[in-house]
């Protein structure tokens, strides 16, 4: 056991979770007062002592189904003994089964039942929503249709694909919602309707068992670390925003919150600590003259507690759209961190949105209007950096001062347009520092009408930032 915790543990570590050494030692205390034999509540257990966010249970789920699976390939076969098996697949059954349907056909696996004896149990269990006649039906079904071959390296939605198409639960669906409605005969709409949604929930329930067989079947022959590889889920932190569906944006949102609330607070507390400034050369000279300079006694200056001025110029057309909604987010949120933050939004044209960021409690409000009210577009709606650059310097660039750190969020991508880098070379002179965030990977850099490399000399550091994690380390070191 303790083994085998060792390992699911190194997987959360390997996802992403943050799982200490004293929460290894306190989830390994829990399974010595654990009914080991409750699967459910060992889930529980561990799941107690080593998430500490609820948006990382997914990863966690995930990873526990893996290498805490029975790793049986009859396991379903364990609830029913054979004579049970007969009763279940021939009671009600519609008819015989017919010329042609020998058993074992359709895969090359190893089921026990013919395809109408299958489908015969398929429905009997889902009409009588019995657990355990579905976990033996999911069994045969993946033993019959999946076509599983040991050693070969197909991820399991593959197998889950051939099964469930195979099965045709739709017509399944419609048999058992014809059954429920001849039951009463004189039921209303409302009734008709949750009839349905019951039988869509226990066909759901089906392929959830149908997915678990997979599983166990796949961490028998390959092993629980190869496979907990290959389904390995992201962390909303680790989400690619640029390719994020509903779902996973929902997930950054609710990421957001307790994100800026923690960059605040280590804002804050690294300043406080910060107990000595630059050092004081005169001072330092005048203390080493009675020894020579040997050894050195170097002096300080006081600490130099000013908060810094941030100017945010965001890419918003297409795709980078979401990454800079988020960084814009962000960096509202922990304003009080800052003397000023000033935002500016561009497409070919540029505006300044700072006002709609005044009086607003929750940043996101603030994001939001921005796509409705913001000036962006001043020719053709294409990307155009070096216009807006030229615009941002004609109008604001006297505003920016040794004080003032200077973001910019886009993937330099220019629709082939001028650069204008000499832009960016004069803002670095006037800043205290200039850095370009871009969304993209590395390795898109510089191809196609990418501009970046003509940037990247007047910039402190040109930064990879496609995940609130790598957006989360810059913003932690603003200084």
């Amino acid at each position: 056991m303790l083994k085998i915790l060792g390992d699911f543990i190194g997987e959360l570590r390997s996802a992403g979770l943050p799982v200490s050494m004293s929460e290894h030692v306190d989830a390994a205390r829990a399974m010595e007062v654990t009914d080991l034999s409750d699967r459910s509540l060992v889930r529980n257990a561990l799941a107690t002592t080593l998430v500490k966010d609820g948006d990382h249970l997914a990863a966690f789920w995930t990873a526990f189904e893996v290498f805490f699976s029975t790793r049986s390939w009859q396991h379903a076969e364990q609830f029913m003994d054979d004579e049970d098996l007969d009763e279940l697949a021939r009671e009600g059954a519609a008819g015989p089964s017919g010329p042609g349907q020998s058993r074992g056909e359709g895969g090359g696996a190893s089921s026990s039942l013919s395809a109408q004896e299958l489908a015969d149990l398929l429905y009997r269990a889902l009409r009588d929503h019995d657990r355990e006649a579905m976990r033996l039906a999911a069994s045969e079904s993946v033993s019959r249709y999946a076509g599983m071959e040991p050693g070969r390296p197909v991820g399991g939605t593959y197998y889950l694909y051939r099964t469930l198409r195979s099965l045709e639960l739709d017509t399944l669906e419609q048999r058992l919602t014809g059954a429920t409605g001849d039951d009463d005969h004189g039921a209303d709409h409302l009734a008709e309707r949750l009839a349905r949604e019951d039988v869509r929930a226990r066909i759901e329930q089906l392929k959830a068992e149908i997915e678990r067989v997979i599983r166990e079947r796949l961490v028998e022959d390959r092993g629980a670390e190869a496979l907990a590889k290959s389904v390995r889920k992201p962390l909303p932190e680790d989400l690619d925003v640029m390719h994020a569906n509903r779902d996973e944006m929902a997930q950054l949102e609710r990421a957001l919150r307790p994100l800026s609330r923690k960059l605040a607070t280590r804002l804050a507390r690294r300043r406080r600590r910060r107990r000595r400034g630059p050092v004081d050369l005169r001072h330092t000279v005048r203390r080493s003259l009675s020894t020579g300079g040997v050894p050195i006694d170097l002096r300080f200056k006081p600490p130099h507690r000013a908060k810094p001025e941030i100017f945010v110029i965001a890419d918003i057309s297409g795709s980078v759209a979401s990454f800079a909604r988020f960084t814009l987010h962000l960096v509202h949120a922990i304003g009080s961190q800052f003397s000023k933050v000033r935002s500016f939004v561009f497409v070919d044209g540029l505006d300044e949105v700072t006002r709609l960021f005044e009086g607003v409690d929750d940043p996101a409000e603030a994001v939001a209007r921005i796509n409705a009210e913001a000036d962006v577009i001043a020719f053709d709606g294409h990307s155009d950096y070096g216009r807006a650059l030229l615009t941002f310097h004609e109008r604001f660039a006297r505003d920016v001062t040794k004080r003032s750190t200077v973001l910019i969020l886009g993937d330099a991508r220019n629709n082939y347009h001028q650069a204008h880098a000499e832009v960016i070379a004069d803002l670095h002179y006037r800043a205290k520092s200039v850095y370009w965030l871009n969304p993209e990977p590395t390795a898109y850099w510089n191809s196609g009408d990418s501009i970046i490399n003509q940037y990247a000399p007047y910039c402190e550091r040109v930064i990879e930032c496609r995940t609130l994690r790598q957006l989360e380390a810059f913003v932690g070191e603003l200084e």
